[in-house]
């Protein structure tokens, strides 16, 4: 049975439960944990909003409707094994996920746009892209040039080096 974890308005879908998880993550393997959760409708909401391939709404007609939107929208997601090693990730607020995040965006982030939101300087967003999240993590980070400059991202996962 599928396990969902959201982290703030991020959903990952795993085979099997990572290691430690997160106070700050829900944990769910049906519609009714979601249903029962303490997410308030505006939470649900953005969460449904930052799903990929969703149209974007302002409110959800009541609990019920929005938890059967967003379950049937999980359904669709990639899942993904338990990371290697028994590492669950980044803790959640730490600086890695923060980079995670904003590399997550549709269009991305540069590396000054990296090093300006984190207060690092540019070689410490470059080793944390190679060496985190590249080779520790496992995450496949696409490089693209746009008009903003080098761009990254991250793309569809890849396991982990064993």
């Amino acid at each position: 049975m599928t396990l969902y974890i959201i982290r703030g308005d991020r959903v990952a879908a795993y085979a099997s439960a990572p290691a430690r998880p997160s106070a700050a993550e829900l944990r769910g393997r049906s519609a009714n944990e979601l249903e029962a959760s303490a997410r308030s409708n505006a939470q649900l909401a953005a969460l449904w909003n930052a799903l990929p391939g969703t149209t974007p709404v302002k409110k959800f007609k009541d609990r019920k409707t929005a938890v059967r939107h967003l379950w049937v929208r999980f359904g669709q997601l990639p899942v993904a094994s338990a990371p290697a090693g028994g590492a669950a990730g980044p803790r959640a607020g730490s600086k890695q996920a923060q980079g995670i995040d904003l590399l997550q965006r549709p269009d991305g982030a540069t590396v000054d746009e990296l090093a300006t939101a984190m207060g690092w300087q540019r070689h410490t967003v470059r080793g944390l892209i190679a060496g985190a999240l590249k080779k520790k993590l496992g995450l496949d980070v696409v490089s693209e040039k746009t008009e903003r400059g080098r761009c990254y991202r991250i793309g569809e996962s890849r396991p982990a080096a064993q």
